[in-house]
């Protein structure tokens, strides 16, 4: 009979989502550093597990791109401006007013920003997320005495609410190739790669002072092939490999990206990036909406993921991730809020799989071709939120089973959302319809966040919240 460690912390829920379905009957233990220790089902090791009734309990979701800061504009750009491109409202009159937002954040909004969509992330289930962090300087482009102050502040807001977070620092050198510097991306820009290495090395030094070395590290994130020149990305790859740091890029979101690396280059984003060696496994596009089949064989053949923000993508008028073709390509798919105009990971998760569904009408476009598999679909997408996920920002893992951190999130079996799942439906349910008031408890290494939907600080972040939002927008 097993022996329970002093230092073992264990539950047992209702029902338990590993190895792809879930199971009745299994608690699982955690050792004191956060990671699980093992499955059990020895009636030993039940009766000393803390029950979790009427429960089921998952993998924590992994939210692998997002823009804390700009939680602060959600609701505030749903209008048409028809400035400056007609009566057309489009990507770009949203990015204008998006930029003036980001540059009325101080470090300090940028914090109460940053818990306020870490708060939700929480309680929706999501236990890491991957930062892509542009805010580096003071408005108009001085740096700050702490030349990291912003990317310490989001570092802190994640600890502050028990998020796991990858923070990646992104590179962004221009306003676009032979175009004007823009004043409203002053705040952004690190025109010389060799500063930016330095401030990334020194933000990687400034971790173990300022957060739990498992729960913060650090990736690379070269904005886009507009944004930056080609010399300056291959030194950040190249960077970026010598220490084994996550790469994320935005690719081929706009069809005017692609125009303006014709121009440049005379090759699309993705071939260009493949042309030059840079794809490979730690790489990660961001979005990669309009691809070609030649190019998804790209990041198939480098082992490469795309992250899909299908609610962004959607409100922005971007266009739909082809993720069937990706699929069939061999490509991983993740997930991401990016905006965070709304942050519900699973609703990402479906939306991809019904953006496919409106064009081609037809159903169950990305579901594997076994038949006999009823949640095959659900599976595919949940992993992508999940495991995909971890491995796009760490590089492997994933999952609740031993050795990999105790990060998960239950479900009320009893919520309207879910109600009368049996454990072979309940997959289906969670990823096609589960609402957020369905999920209950959110552990990060073992250690609580949410607990009966609720963060112990949650009226504290959304008070200082919606202070910031009144200091920025008035009562309006």
């Amino acid at each position: 009979m097993p022996e329970i460690a002093e230092s073992e912390t264990g539950w047992l829920p209702d029902l338990l989502y590993t190895g792809g379905r879930f199971e009745s009957g299994v608690a699982m233990f955690a050792a004191s550093g956060g990671r699980i220790t093992r499955l059990s089902r020895d009636p030993a090791d039940l009766g000393c597990a803390a029950r979790l009734f009427g429960r089921a309990m998952l993998p924590g979701l992994v939210n692998v791109h997002s823009h804390a800061f700009q939680r602060a504009i959600r609701g505030r750009t749903e209008y048409r401006t028809g400035v400056p491109f007609g009566a057309r409202d489009t990507f770009w009159t949203w990015r204008e007013r998006m930029y003036h937002a980001a540059n009325r954040l101080s470090p300090e909004d940028l914090y109460a920003a940053a818990r306020m969509a870490f708060l939700e992330m929480l309680l929706s289930g999501i236990t890491t997320v991957g930062e892509f962090h542009y805010l580096h300087h003071a408005p108009g482009g001085s740096p700050y005495a702490e030349r990291n102050l912003a990317g310490l502040e989001l570092l802190r807001a994640a600890a502050d609410t028990g998020l796991r977070i990858a923070l990646l620092r992104a590179a962004y050198a221009r306003a676009g190739w032979r175009k004007t510097a823009d004043p409203l991306q002053a705040r952004f820009l690190t025109p010389c790669v060799e500063e930016f290495i330095a401030d990334t090395e020194a933000l990687r030094a400034a971790l173990p002072q300022a957060v739990r070395p498992e729960r913060a590290w650090i990736g690379v994130a070269p904005h886009s092939v507009r944004a930056v020149p080609l010399d300056y990305l291959q030194e950040v790859f190249r960077y970026a490999r010598e220490r084994d740091l996550p790469i994320h890029m935005h690719v081929a979101e706009q069809p005017a990206e692609i125009e303006e690396s014709l121009d440049e280059y005379g090759m699309r984003p993705l071939a260009l990036l493949h042309h030059h060696g840079m794809l490979g496994p730690r790489f990660t596009a961001v979005h990669a909406i309009h691809i070609t089949l030649q190019e998804a064989g790209y990041l198939a053949g480098a082992k490469s993921r795309v992250c899909a923000c299908p609610t962004t993508e959607r409100n922005l008028g971007d266009g739909a991730v082809p993720a069937d073709a990706l699929a069939d390509a061999g490509v991983p798919v993740c997930f991401g809020s990016d905006s965070n105009v709304q942050i519900d990971l699973l609703e990402d998760a479906r939306s991809l799989e019904y953006h496919l569904r409106m064009n081609k009408l037809e159903r169950a476009v990305l579901a594997p071709d076994a038949a006999a598999e009823e949640d095959g679909l659900a599976r595919r997408l949940f992993a992508g939120a999940t495991e995909t996920g971890a491995a796009s920002l760490c590089g492997g893992g994933g999952g609740l089973r031993p050795g990999q951190p105790a990060d998960f999130f239950t479900v009320d079996l009893d919520d309207p959302s879910i109600a009368g799942a049996s454990a072979g439906s309940l997959l289906n349910h969670v990823v096609f319809s589960l609402e957020r008031s369905a999920v209950r408890d959110v552990a990060v290494g073992g250690e609580f966040a949410i607990r009966d939907s609720r963060h112990p600080r949650q009226e504290e972040i959304v008070r200082e919240f919606a202070g910031l939002q009144r200091r920025l927008w008035g009562a309006g």
